[in-house]
């Protein structure tokens, strides 16, 4: 009864992880909007750029102290302070567009607020989905994963339904469904820790085993509340939730009195030890009550009388046995070529992501000049919405792929980054010889579907490379790699379009020039492409080593 209790609120949780992550990705919808609000403000290309880098730089260059933060204080307080930001920092946009008027340099500190609000509930939510359902990783976090990406698509759509062609309207749509849906979704988030032991039943004899207790050292003691957390602490902080259990050499089987070889820890704070005490015949009632921390517990897949078996199955997974952060972190080659692979491919798609519109504005100004401002903002609706798609689509197979890849074909994850690397290249290509803006959805589509198999499998790679225990300050590590490429590709885009740009008697700027507005931009992220899927190869290369190492080292030890 309390495994199916806890089963559904998990479920529970993960649905609430779910929607969190759909309003955290509209960093990705600014292509929606940004053309009419750069020309009602008569910004450049540029400007536009930079206020859409700073919401980027927002998402990605405060992942380390918000991974800190997540890991050591839980989930649920980043979710209640993205929600905040989030709403704060899209209001001030639709009063600059209805005042026509606004500080370049103010929009994007206010468009750093909704790329910071976003990251913050955004880790929260795959920190909570990869706790919560520890045997199917891959899958759990690319829910999460996959909101984050149809984000765009959500309020893209839900904009051109219900408030077609009015971007102020639009923009209190952005600024009250952020706030909204990380804001109930937080009273749902939680995580509920595993155990693969139970309760012996009272009245049962303990003859050939013994009672297990896994207590802290006296310091810990000192401070530890209820459940094994101190007080006002909850699951999912790193200090009392993660232990690194016992390698299999030290666990033995335990006869009257015996003690069993003790763990190392992999938590910041204090060490943990297994203390096993004589075998008494029933469990007290406040044994009972305290059962994740002094119940009698025994192994669900020990078949051996005797043995008590301080591992189980999660514990077995290599992200349970390694624990990479902080400076050793930034010493390991697994982690530079990984934020190299991030940087390079990430850039890419980030460059798409924000200039989509731009590039929807130049084709059909070329192919038709008697479109209208309303049409070019459902069109650039649409490729938003494709974008979001794509990404959405790309995030749900790569999870789910590469949980197929690691289980059924003993495959390495980061094969995802080489389907990823491949679709950037075709995208580029495209993107290079299309001049009929009906043709422009491949671009956006595969950029999209890019972009997603990148995001949807490299948290899942970081865990199990580096540690489940950091995994969120190490992703925010390892998301500070596209806030570098990003700022280089984005600006450069602006750079070319303004060059190309005519800029009229009133200060609005239009591109007559089509495809070369923009096509020496692609020219360098295509072979940024190439460059990306070597890094790829040689980081599965090496990490192929690496394994084939340790495995013969266990074995040797074994």
């Amino acid at each position: 009864m309390l495994d199916r209790q806890l089963y559904r609120a998990r479920v529970v949780s993960s649905v609430a992880a779910t929607l969190i992550s759909l309003a955290c990705g509209t960093n990705y919808v600014y292509s929606a909007w940004a053309p009419q609000f750069a020309d009602r403000l008569h910004l450049t290309t540029t400007e536009s750029n930079l206020i859409g880098l700073a919401g980027n730089l927002g998402m990605y260059s405060m992942g380390v102290p918000i991974g800190l933060f997540v890991d050591h204080r839980g989930p649920r307080p980043a979710v209640i302070a993205g929600s905040l930001l989030l709403g704060l920092g899209y209001f001030p946009f639709r009063s600059a567009y209805d005042d026509a008027s606004g500080s370049v340099g103010l929009l994007c500190l206010f468009s750093y607020l909704t790329g910071l609000g976003g990251c913050m509930a955004f880790a929260a939510s795959v920190k909570t989905s990869a706790l919560n359902w520890p045997h199917h990783r891959g899958t759990a976090t690319a829910f999460p994963l996959a909101a984050f990406g149809l984000s765009a698509f959500f309020f893209s759509i839900s904009g051109s339904i219900f408030f077609p062609g009015n971007t102020s309207a639009f923009l209190s749509l952005l600024a009250f469904g952020t706030f909204s849906l990380t804001f109930f979704g937080f009273f749902f988030l939680r995580v509920y820790p595993h155990t693969s032991y139970h309760a012996v039943p009272s009245g049962s004899t303990l003859t050939d085993s013994q009672l297990l207790r896994r207590t802290s050292s006296e310091e810990g003691k000192a401070h530890r509340g209820r459940g094994g957390f101190p007080p006002g602490a909850e699951p999912g902080m790193s200090p009392t939730t993660y232990t690194t259990p016992a390698s299999p050499r030290t666990t033995t089987p335990v006869t009257g009195g015996a003690e069993v070889g003790s763990a190392e820890p992999s938590t910041s704070e204090g060490e943990f030890e297994a203390d096993i005490e004589a075998a008494r015949p029933t469990l007290t009632a406040e044994e009972l009550e305290d059962m994740d921390e002094t119940s009698s517990l025994m192994s669900k897949s020990s078949s051996l009388p005797g043995d008590v078996l301080i591992q189980n199955s999660v514990d077995l997974d290599r992200s349970h046995r390694v624990d990479i952060r902080g400076w050793r972190l930034l010493t390991n080659l697994d982690f530079w070529q990984l934020f190299a692979i991030m940087g390079i491919l990430a850039g890419i798609g980030l460059m798409t992501i924000n200039n989509i519109g731009h590039d929807v504005n130049a084709l059909w100004k070329r192919y038709d000049d008697s479109v209208g401002e309303g049409f070019l903002i459902q069109r650039q609706q649409m490729h938003v919405s494709i974008l979001s798609v794509g990404s959405f689509l790309g995030r749900l197979l790569s999870g789910v792929g590469s949980d197929f890849l690691v289980k059924g074909l003993g495959a390495s994850r980061a094969w995802c980054l080489v389907v990823a690397s491949f679709v950037f290249c075709i995208a580029q290509v495209c993107a290079l010889n299309i001049t009929n803006p009906h043709l422009l959805g491949l671009v956006s589509g595969l950029s999209g579907l890019g972009y997603g198999f990148l995001f949807g499998v490299f948290p899942s790679i970081v865990a199990e490379t580096f540690g489940i225990h950091g995994l969120s300050q190490n992703w925010g590590f390892m998301t500070l790699s596209p806030v570098i490429s990003g700022n280089i590709f984005n600006l450069f885009y602006g750079t070319v379009f303004d060059s190309h740009s005519i800029v009229g008697d009133g200060g609005e700027r239009s591109c007559p020039d089509g495809l070369d507005c923009y096509k020496d931009a692609y020219f360098v992220t295509l072979s940024a492409c190439g460059l990306g899927l070597l890094t790829t190869l040689w980081a599965i290369r090496h990490q192929y080593l690496v394994r084939v190492e340790e495995e013969g080292k266990r074995t040797a030890d074994d």
